[in-house]
């Protein structure tokens, strides 16, 4: 079964030529097939991890079109910022959401007192439930989702950049006694 899905993956995944050959990519291909959005590097991984978690919570419904066009200009890794999109899906939706509502809450505090007239000090005398949304729930998860993104943004960052220094190290140190031991036994 998992082969039989991978195998129809890769036949409907477009190849370079023919990217080159659709008549509607034609004036951008240059652009889009640059080399440097496709290769693994140290920068333009991290990019495209910071990026794909941006794009993934804030745009539900079309991350990965969304992070592979705001990949070509920040050159970041285009494969990594479309795959990291896939944080939100249905298993991590409702988490994302309900965390981003109670950050928007914290941050916006609605739930709190606040001198003078709050912004959502009427929810509590109405009873009707879209108020209450627009009023109150909207504001909070949109705050949150900016919030949640942007953190969540800087901390995949960071790990994977740091996931690439301790990978290339790993590399070089086994390179490093490689080397000495075959100058040891020569």
């Amino acid at each position: 079964m998992g082969s039989r899905i991978w195998n129809f993956a890769l036949g409907h995944i477009p190849t370079r030529d023919k990217i080159e050959r659709n008549r509607f990519l034609r004036p951008v291909a240059h652009r889009i097939l640059h080399p440097a959005l496709w290769r693994f590097t140290r920068r333009s991984v991290p990019r495209g991890v910071a990026l794909g978690v941006v794009s993934g919570i804030l745009f539900p419904f079309v991350h990965a079109p969304v992070a592979a066009l705001a990949a070509l200009p920040v050159r970041a890794n285009v494969p990594v910022a479309v795959a990291t999109t896939l944080l939100h899906n249905p298993l991590t939706s409702v988490p994302i959401y309900f965390s981003a509502y109670h950050i928007g809450l914290w941050v916006l505090r609605l739930d709190r007192t606040v001198p003078g007239r709050p912004i959502a000090s009427n929810v509590a005398a109405h009873v009707d439930w879209l108020h209450t949304l627009v009023a109150q729930v909207g504001p909070a998860t949109i705050v949150g989702l900016a919030v949640l993104s942007a953190v969540l943004a800087i901390i995949g960052y960071v790990v994977a950049g740091l996931v690439w220094r301790v990978r290339i190290g790993r590399k070089w140190r086994k390179r490093s006694i490689e080397r000495n031991f075959a100058i040891a036994f020569d």
